[in-house]
């Protein structure tokens, strides 16, 4: 730890050398960009002083700083969508400006930049982060008809997922539980409803949506593949607005509007679905009962206190229910809870403090009470399980000057897993089954610098000091070695005390980004970054389940370890309308878990005796080209990629193709606008079929086959290629005062195609000789859907 701090002190010297001698006096510009109609922050706007490459952008709360000789300075702030705006500011003593713009009618005109480029992925320093306007998702054909974050990430180059229904998403090869996903800052654990089909966040509550993929910076830890960050809309400061949609499958309602105009606001969001209700005329007998719905509730208001102080409360609700008649039922949920508050301290020193509260639970419960007969005993069998989480994080923004910005913090989590709790009943028999509860804390220290010397270069550079501690109260147990891909034996077991440290990990992750610009059109970028990940999901199957169980890294259990390079060519055409990317990267990862064949996930106090460490490597090239103005935009993305692993004792130690590998991975949308009042999206994905392990070989008993693979090596087929079309037309309905509404009709698998999830063999009822390959698809027909939207 002392040779960590002596580097993190090291950076920060080095840094500060960098800020050059004064010749002569400088002051500081800086505010609030917001939008004009509703008074949202607006992040990414470029502000820069006219006629020259001086200048910077708002920070993902809106706020900027620029700090400029003594004088007069014509400043431009522009964003594409938005009309810039130029302003003088005469500067002798630091000065507060906050600035208002207006969306434009037509993003059809070119906007020509003077000073600071817009920024677009060409002018920045990070690499591999992806973008997405809710604006523009909205925009995409979607399942029913129905807008999804989730699935308008994974036409992203890098992206891939394991099928159609399959909860989770995977970046770069790897898994789905290396992915931090953020709603305003909060963890959450399980992104889908109905096991998949949709996402738990709500379009009408989403302001930005970023992904980033590599050359991860400092202030991000604690996953080794992405980060998913989401945020919410603050509210309409100005007008009250109410939005919603009315669907084939669910409804939803938004409310926003000013608490105090110009300074506090609000907005709150709630889906249900309905897909039970419709289906209970055409269910009978024992399934008239069967649920299938799911329900969220998202809302969030703010503060102004005055031009230093704003506070940020946030929060969401969300809860899934599947059940079988009466006798099986499931449902599992997120709550997140997020505080913020935004202090400025001075023209140059920006915080934003973050508290929140996050917990992800599930339940599952069988019983036989509906179909009991009189001398029959009741049967019954309830599990649950969830993780809880509190964390803390006070992030800084220190501007230098317009060449440096320092970002430091801060970070604390504290968890608590539940791993389950299974309680029986047969007759007057009850039975229970409680795993222990871990607890753990991880804390991180990180410092960053970004430096652009000149127009053509920059870089920014730094670390985090990860910590992780298992603590108690809790039991530790240890295991003989035994021989690689067999279950380990007990030899041990040792019981802690409250708070007192059972295992502890330490670790220094050092991050790097550099940009080079040939001209204002071409860059090249390199990005490098070490990432770490203390807490890992257990599941042998390649989609997450609402029931994976969470568990911390133990003293058997080693975080995850990640090393991540990335070289990339960036270009954007002279007036911004086309941008394209092409980057290459190369990851290896130590100490991902694996499962010894035929291993025991379920209410197993002695799981770690079944797992297997395991090194992942992931390498490809990723191209992206996009069009942003037009009446014809989108974006077409192609991942040619491999993921691999080995695992002692697993496929004979060679490297075997993970579940969730696709060589080839290709995504096109488009949106055309015919008129005013309509438009028509298109949406075709191919890829590669993902790996799956078959039996090459079999062995009769009693004129039964017995599948067996004889060489015991995984993933050593791969099914059919996915491919699928969709389209969706959207017609906006007469526009009245203050009323406008739109239709969407919506066709999903244009084509029908029948992707295979996966394929199993089975013997032929009629001859038992014979053996047959059946495949399982999710979706094997074309859905329609229609959605009507409304605002007023």
């Amino acid at each position: 730890m002392k040779t960590t701090v002596t580097m993190l002190m090291t950076l920060l010297v080095l840094m500060l050398a960098t800020r050059p001698t004064i010749a002569q006096q400088r002051f500081t510009v800086s505010g609030y960009v917001k939008d004009k109609q509703n008074g949202e922050s607006l992040v990414g706007i470029s502000i820069g002083k006219t006629g020259t490459a001086v200048g910077t952008v708002t920070n993902q709360y809106g706020f900027y700083s620029l700090t400029l000789p003594a004088g007069e300075h014509e400043l431009q702030f522009s964003y594409m969508g938005y009309a810039p705006v130029k302003t003088v500011v005469s500067l002798h003593s630091n000065k507060t400006l906050d600035i208002k713009l207006e969306s434009s009618s037509s993003q059809l005109n070119e906007v020509t930049i003077n000073g600071q480029k817009q920024e677009r992925a060409v002018n920045t320093l990070n690499t591999s982060i992806n973008r997405l306007d809710i604006a523009q998702v909205k925009k995409m054909p979607a399942f029913m008809g129905e807008v999804d974050v989730i699935r308008s990430i994974q036409t992203l180059p890098g992206v891939t997922t394991v099928g159609e229904g399959s909860s989770g998403f995977n970046v770069r090869g790897g898994n789905s539980d290396e992915n931090l996903i953020l709603l305003d800052e909060a963890p959450v654990y399980n992104s889908s409803h109905m096991l998949g089909f949709f996402s738990v966040f709500n379009p009408d509550a989403v302001k930005g949506i970023n992904l980033i993929k590599g050359g991860f910076p400092a202030e991000y830890g604690g996953r080794t593949s992405s980060v998913l960050d989401i945020r919410m809309k603050d509210g309409n400061n100005q007008n009250f607005n109410v939005n919603g949609g009315i669907g084939n499958i669910f409804s939803r309602l938004s409310v926003e509007g000013p608490l105090v105009k110009d300074k506090s606001s609000f907005i709150v969001a709630a889906r249900r679905s309905y897909i039970d209700i419709l289906m209970k005329p055409f269910v009978k007998g024992d399934m008239k009962d069967t649920k299938l719905n799911f329900y969220d509730l998202t809302a969030k208001a703010n503060y102004k206190f005055d031009k230093n102080n704003t506070l940020f409360l946030s929060g969401y609700f969300g809860r899934d229910k599947f059940g079988l008649g009466k006798d099986v039922d499931m449902n599992w949920g997120n709550a997140t809870a997020t505080l913020r508050w935004n202090h400025v301290f001075s023209n140059r020193l920006f915080l934003n403090l973050t508290t929140y509260y996050s917990k992800y639970d599930y339940s599952l419960n069988f019983s036989n009470a509906s179909k009991k007969q009189d001398n029959e005993q009741l049967q019954g069998y309830k599990w649950t399980s969830d993780i809880v989480n509190y964390g803390l994080k006070p992030s800084f923004t220190y501007y230098l000057n317009s060449a440096n910005i320092l970002h430091f913090g801060v970070q604390g989590i504290y968890y608590t897993f539940r791993p389950g709790t299974g309680s029986s009943v047969e007759g007057d028999i009850k039975r229970l089954k409680e795993l222990t509860d871990k607890h753990a804390l991880e804390s991180g220290v990180y410092l960053d610098h970004e430096w652009k010397p000149s127009k053509k270069f920059g870089i920014q550079y730094g670390g985090r000091f990860s910590a992780y501690q298992l603590i108690g109260k809790g039991t530790a147990y240890y295991f003989n070695d035994t021989t690689p891909g067999i279950r380990k034996t007990l030899i041990g077991s040792k019981t802690y005390g409250a708070n007192e440290l059972i295992k502890g990990y330490y670790y220094f992750e050092p991050r790097l980004s550099a940009r080079y610009a040939f001209n204002e059109q071409n860059a090249v970028k390199v990005a490098y970054s070490k990432t770490t990940q203390f807490m890992h999901q257990l599941s042998n199957t390649a989609s997450p389940t609402p029931l994976d169980i969470w568990t911390p890294s133990t003293n058997n259990i080693q975080p995850s370890l990640s090393d991540q390079y990335t070289l990339g060519y960036f270009y954007n055409s002279p007036n911004d309308s086309y941008e394209f990317s092409a980057e290459a990267f190369y990851k290896t990862t130590k100490h991902q878990l694996d499962y010894i064949d035929n291993a025991d996930l379920q209410l197993n106090q002695l799981i770690e005796a079944d797992l297997l460490p395991s090194e992942g490597r992931a390498y490809g090239i990723e191209l992206y080209a996009k069009k942003d103005i037009g009446k014809t935009t989108g974006w077409i993305s192609y991942t040619l990629s491999r993921s691999e692993r080995r695992t002692p004792g697993i496929s004979l130690d060679e490297w075997f193709l993970n579940r969730y590998d696709r060589t080839h991975n290709l995504n096109l949308v488009l949106t055309h606008t015919i008129n005013k009042r309509s438009s028509l999206s298109a949406n075709w994905v191919y890829a590669s079929g993902t790996p799956g392990t078959y039996a090459d070989n079999r062995l009769q008993f009693q004129d039964w086959d017995i599948p067996y693979n004889s060489t015991d090596q995984r993933n050593n087929y791969r099914l059919p290629a996915f491919h699928r079309l969709d389209l969706s037309f959207t017609l906006k309905g007469k526009q009245l005062k203050r009323w406008k509404g739109e239709w969407v009709f919506s066709l999903y698998n244009v084509y029908a195609r029948r992707n295979a999830y996966s394929i199993y063999f089975k013997q032929n009822e009629d001859d038992p000789n014979k053996r047959e390959a059946v495949r399982l698809s999710i979706i094997g027909s074309i859905i329609p859907g229609i959605t009507y939207n409304f605002k007023f």
